[in-house]
């Protein structure tokens, strides 16, 4: 934090606050663009404390056609509103990372053309060359770890393909899983892939697996049965919140899928959507299509084959996804919340997350009149009221001090007892400190 001065440092120590979580982002260099932007909806979310559900965009301009993407993409959203969160649609839009797309950029992505299928690989060069690109579930992953967004709401996740012993093709999504503590909901894995071997490979990876509802069965996407049986079953969102939350306080480095089925009145039958599949995989196969360009070749060559049904299912299960996710975000918020409350140690922070109102019974040394988000992080004169943030309370008094390579916490108990936690801030630095 070289780059730092002795009066810039003091300044960044307003906005180190953030709810009962202290986040701050700082890359060597002040001055550097942010690598995402946020929606102003889904900024204001953040502002407010406001549960927030990720969402990707390849099934917009890769999985369904016009205008059917754009009207499901916004019925998805509006659903996840409706259920008391906010949508976070994900996608690069001219080289830039957007988390939260507005109607207009959702209206452009559903009809533009050449847009990358962007998973982790194409992230730097797309947003390098400054194009558009839709983020598979591993470009959201990413995305949404960037951003704090702890769920993430999808069709189908990729897997180990046909054949994947000999060729290697196994989609980027299953390592993605395996390092991120993201909790993805979708509807399993498509018939298309190797089911077993893709369960096998998301073990080796660590990533937690729960059907969700009344049955164990793993979902095949169009199906509510794979033949498969899922490692763990939730019942309902409250409880998938809770595994959500006992990961995150176990610190587990690795991501957690919640495996919907699709509505029994659109589920189709096993036995034709199979020849459908065998059907456009020699298809593809004869045309030497593979790789990432495989799975929208087979969707539509099955949406054709079964007269359009399959695309019905399709939309069906990703606005079912969407309810299960919304609902799992609010629940694990509220969780997340009287984690807050007991941590606060009545610091004085009000109910909504990054805020202080004027009226509190306590005020930080530093000025907290206005949010962060009000303002740039750096004013022009780079004043403010001290050098020091002092967060008291009846039982813990904490002090936190910016210094040149990391934050210093000092923490004294009630009984005078103190310790001193030093946090070295590494560049590109991230330090994220827990209640």
């Amino acid at each position: 934090m070289s780059n730092v001065t002795g009066i810039e440092m003091p300044y960044l120590a307003k906005y180190v606050l953030r709810g009962s979580r202290l986040v701050a982002f700082y890359k060597r260099g002040y001055g550097t663009a942010s690598p995402f932007v946020f929606s102003e909806e889904v900024r204001r979310a953040k502002s407010e404390g406001k549960p927030i559900v990720a969402l990707e965009s390849t099934i917009i301009t890769h999985g369904m056609p016009y205008p059917q993407n754009l009207e499901t993409a916004k019925q998805v959203e509006n659903i996840i509103r409706e259920r008391g969160a906010v949508p976070a649609t994900v996608a690069i839009l001219k080289g830039q990372l957007s988390i939260g797309l507005s109607e207009d950029e959702l209206t452009y992505l559903a009809q533009a053309k050449g847009v990358v299928k962007a998973s982790r690989r194409d992230l730097a060069p797309i947003t390098a060359a400054k194009l558009d690109g839709a983020t598979t579930v591993a470009g959201t992953i990413i995305a949404a770890q960037l951003a704090d967004i702890p769920v993430f709401v999808t069709g189908g996740i990729g897997g180990v393909h046909r054949h994947g012993e000999n060729t290697l093709d196994i989609s980027a999504d299953l390592n993605e899983l395996g390092r991120s503590n993201t909790l993805v909901v979708c509807s399993g894995v498509k018939s298309i892939l190797d089911i077993g071997r893709t369960l096998e490979y998301l073990e080796t990876q660590g990533v937690c697996v729960c059907a969700f509802g009344e049955s164990s069965d793993f979902p095949a996407f169009y199906t509510a049965r794979s033949g498969f049986t899922a490692p763990h079953r939730v019942g309902d969102a409250q409880q998938a919140a809770r595994v959500l939350h006992a990961a995150r306080q176990l610190e587990l480095a690795s991501g957690i899928v919640v495996a919907v089925p699709v509505p029994q009145e659109y589920a189709m039958d096993e036995k034709i959507i199979g020849e459908a599949i065998n059907s456009a995989l020699k298809e593809a196969d004869r045309k030497g299509i593979f790789g990432k360009e495989v799975t929208p070749f087979i969707l539509a060559a099955v949406a054709k084959a079964t007269s359009g049904a399959s695309l019905n299912a399709n939309i069906a299960l990703i606005k079912n996804n969407a309810k299960v996710g919304a609902d799992i975000a609010v629940e694990f918020k509220k969780l997340k919340n009287g984690d807050d409350s007991k941590n606060a140690f009545n610091i004085g922070l009000s109910k909504g997350a990054g805020k202080c109102t004027s009226n509190s019974s306590r005020h930080f040394h530093t000025s907290c009149s206005r949010r962060a988000d009000e303002n740039p992080l750096f004013s022009g004169d780079k004043k403010c009221g001290g050098d020091v943030l002092v967060i008291g309370g009846a039982n813990v008094d904490r002090v936190y001090r910016l210094k040149e390579d990391g934050v210093q916490v000092r923490v004294t108990w009630s009984n005078r007892r103190t310790q001193v936690v030093p946090l070295r801030l590494a560049p590109p630095c991230t330090a994220a400190i827990g209640s």
